[in-house]
């Protein structure tokens, strides 16, 4: 396997996990973020991620500052120039991808591979008005990146054939799973899985049946690993929103996608899950 130099962009619960894989499969990695907080606790993730590692047996100390010696904690935008590939994983907002792409066509060679890792929105916007649409994709990870074995590449209206095998091969480089999808709205799993939270919610609502009872039904009698609540609280409340809403407008506001006013509260509210402490659980303890 070719060794790369890997940019992501965003530091986040994602970036960091994005950059984790990265590392781990030996490319080297630029983890990007102009919040130099958010770049300290994405050092701290993975130093704590890989001494569990060691304590596991998984690898060893050697290996472990090997692959942290891979990463490079950048903030700014300018040192993404050397990157094969780069990754962004910042918050699903459409004008800050696009300018995050625009910047990106300018400052990487006209061969390095442009890649988003956003969960709804359309590929074919993000690259919409821009220098060399045909090297820009989705490449949609999914929560904890680490562990989950799938990734979706979405193809845009102008992405190269090329690019769509170069980007499919590199998720199998990565030891992931990859699935080829179209560029539609929530792509396969985000639409999919829908119907899963919004029913949830609607019974919440109609007082049907509280939050952990719920998930209980949902895990002991449906199978499910974690309950609709549960996932909101592990991926965040806002971004489970950010993509319902998304999902909901790209499909002209189909009935089936309608939002809920129950994530809205919580968005407005700041209790997004795991990541604030407070959600549908509470984990202040």
């Amino acid at each position: 396997m070719e060794r790369k130099t890997v940019g992501v962009i965003g530091a986040g619960t994602m970036g960091a996990g994005i950059a984790l894989v990265c590392a781990r499969r030996e490319h080297g990695v630029l983890l990007l973020d102009a919040n130099q907080t958010v770049l300290e606790k994405a050092k701290s993730y993975l130093i704590s991620i890989l001494s569990k590692d060691v304590e596991k047996g998984k690898i060893s100390e050697q290996q472990k500052q090997e692959t942290l010696e891979r990463v490079q904690f950048v903030s700014d935008i300018e040192k993404l120039a050397p990157a094969d590939i780069v990754i962004e994983a910042v918050p699903e907002r459409l004008d800050l991808k696009k300018s995050i792409f625009g910047d990106l066509t300018r400052i990487c060679r006209s061969n390095a591979l442009l890649l988003t890792n956003t969960s709804s929105i359309s590929i074919t916007e993000i690259a919409g008005g821009l220098t060399h649409p045909e090297r820009i994709l989705g490449f949609h990870f999914f929560n904890p990146a680490p562990v989950m074995p799938l990734i979706e590449v979405i193809r845009g209206k102008k992405s190269s054939e090329e690019n769509v095998q170069a980007a499919y091969q590199f998720a199998v480089d990565l030891g992931k799973v990859p699935v080829l999808v179209t560029d539609t709205p929530g792509f396969i799993v985000n639409r999919v899985a829908r119907p899963y939270y919004n029913e949830a919610l609607r019974i919440l609502g109609d007082n049907v049946a509280n939050v952990e009872q719920i998930d209980r039904i949902m895990k002991q009698a449906g199978g499910f690993k974690m309950g609709p609540f549960e996932l909101q609280d592990m991926i965040g409340i806002d971004i489970n929103f950010a993509t319902t809403q998304s999902v909901y407008t790209d499909f002209f506001h189909e009935g089936r996608f309608k939002p809920s006013r129950i994530q809205q509260r919580m968005v407005q509210s700041g209790s997004l899950g795991r990541k604030t402490g407070d959600g549908f659980y509470d984990y202040s303890k």
